[in-house]
């Protein structure tokens, strides 16, 4: 990717609409539409425009006019990429935005590559590796928890509680290095006490960044919520009233779902991937048992099992049940919420004394228990509640760092890692010179997830996934 170049995409969705946004940016951006834009005003050119400024005319193929449109004009450095950019608004019409596109690419643009005008940025020093990876965060949130922890990255809450980290410690292992040049003198200019006591602050800090992860990767992926039980208990019924949509097939035949059926819905501001798994059961249907053993395999990768039982089944069937999928999912990494369902066809006394949590508690590991009509959709809202509680809303609600970021989350633990093995050098008192090589690991693992240590494979790897336009 040349930054000479000026390069120029569309930068709204692919399609047709009201209108459409093209994006021009490089050096040669005001020349390139001075060729082809006709304001409606006679004036000044483009380049002798002030920046952050919106100026109407028409686009001119030739002898023709192509559209009338809205040109927006950012002069560099006070740009998303720090060039200077155009922005056309024209009409929407597929035929429209291909006619420009290749009327900019004959004066001389290119066409960007994915993730190019964020890259500029990033190169450009608008902004940090992670904050332009938050911009592609921000454009595929799915729910609003997505969105905010996105937002937050972008604007700069994680970078800059990064630096701060990266600061401390470079101060240290200049401290450290100047040591090394008096090493014949014995003199000690890092206070080793004072080293330990910021080693521990850190090491407590980034152990909250790592275990962020688990939260993060739900909020931006979505939790996975299998739906499992004995046939004929409900789940596909339980899809459908969640999903709001006739999503799954419901019958009163046994065995009727035999695969895994997914799809996902917001609740509360958080993404849910529901799974309506085959009913558990003996059978000699060869199929059927595929789609089994296809549910014990979504249960482990659930973070939020929901075990369906009938109302009306009998109490060893339930316990059977209960003790069954108990055994198949991990208590550190997984919730077990038992829901009893068709309460329609029960009465109240047979639910408190057949379904107390004191019964299911020892049994089931959990006092998580919803008592449910999944056909007349009763006592859903607090189905739902339950399943938010799931999520550590507080720590979103108070805008607290989250990594989402897989490769952040790499290098935390690395930067981890090495921050343990300083820590231990301290305790063993090891020379200078080995505790400074353990303090550079530690900022260069911090370093690579800002970009202030970087390489063109890191950099094309991470732009690449962009779309086109961004």
């Amino acid at each position: 990717m040349n930054q000479s170049d000026t390069i120029c995409a569309i930068s709204t969705a692919q399609g047709m609409g009201a209108i459409a946004v093209i994006r021009l940016a490089g050096p040669q951006a005001f020349a390139i539409c001075d060729q082809i834009f006709l304001p409606a005003r006679k004036g000044k050119k483009i380049a002798e425009q002030a920046g952050n400024t919106v100026h109407f005319g028409r686009i001119n193929d030739g002898e023709k006019d192509l559209d009338e449109v809205l040109l927006t004009v950012f002069k560099a450095p006070h740009s998303f990429t720090g060039d200077d950019v155009v922005e056309i608004a024209c009409h929407g019409a597929p035929y429209i935005q291909q006619q420009l596109l290749q009327l900019l690419t004959q004066q001389g643009a290119r066409l960007a590559q994915p993730g190019e005008f964020t890259q500029r940025a990033f190169l450009n020093g608008k902004m940090d590796l992670s904050q332009a990876e938050a911009v592609a965060d921000l454009i595929a949130a799915r729910s609003e928890a997505a969105r905010r922890v996105a937002l937050q990255q972008m604007r700069g809450g994680f970078s800059s509680a990064l630096l701060q980290l990266r600061e401390r410690l470079l101060w240290f292992i200049s401290l450290v290095e100047l040591e090394l040049d008096f090493s014949e003198e014995d003199v000690e200019f890092a206070n080793r006490d004072e080293l330990a006591a910021l080693v521990n602050e850190l090491e407590a800090h980034l152990q909250r960044l790592v275990q962020s992860f688990s939260l993060g990767n739900v909020i931006k992926n979505g939790i996975p919520v299998a739906i499992v039980g004995h046939t004929n208990a409900g789940k596909s019924t339980l899809l459908n009233a969640l999903l709001n949509e006739e999503r799954a097939i419901v019958s009163d035949i046994h065995g009727t779902t035999r695969d895994a059926i997914e799809d996902s819905i917001n609740l509360g501001g958080i993404s849910f991937r529901f799974i309506d798994t085959a009913g558990i059961r003996s059978t000699a249907d060869q199929i059927e048992n595929m789609g089994i053993a296809l549910t014990y395999n979504k249960v482990k990768q659930a973070a939020i099992v929901l075990l369906l039982v009938d109302v009306n089944d009998p109490e060893d069937k339930i316990h059977e049940a209960v003790s069954d999928i108990r055994q198949k999912t991990d208590p550190q990494r997984q919730q077990l919420l038992v829901v009893v369902n068709k309460t329609d066809l029960s009465d109240p006394e047979t639910l408190k004394t057949k379904f107390s949590k004191a019964a299911f508690s020892e049994l089931s590991g959990s006092d998580n228990i919803v008592a449910i009509s999944a056909k007349h959709r009763h006592n859903l809202d607090q189905l739902t509640s339950e399943l938010l509680k799931s999520v550590d809303l507080q720590a979103i609600d108070n805008d607290e760092i989250i990594v989402t970021n897989a490769r952040h989350h790499e290098a935390l633990s690395q930067a981890l890692i090495s921050l343990q093995r300083v820590k231990e050098g301290l305790q063993n008192g090891i020379s200078g010179d080995f505790l400074a090589q353990d303090i550079r690991e530690v900022l260069h693992h911090i370093g690579s997830i800002t970009g202030q240590i970087s390489t063109d494979e890191i950099l094309g790897n991470i732009f690449k996934n962009f779309c086109i336009g961004k």
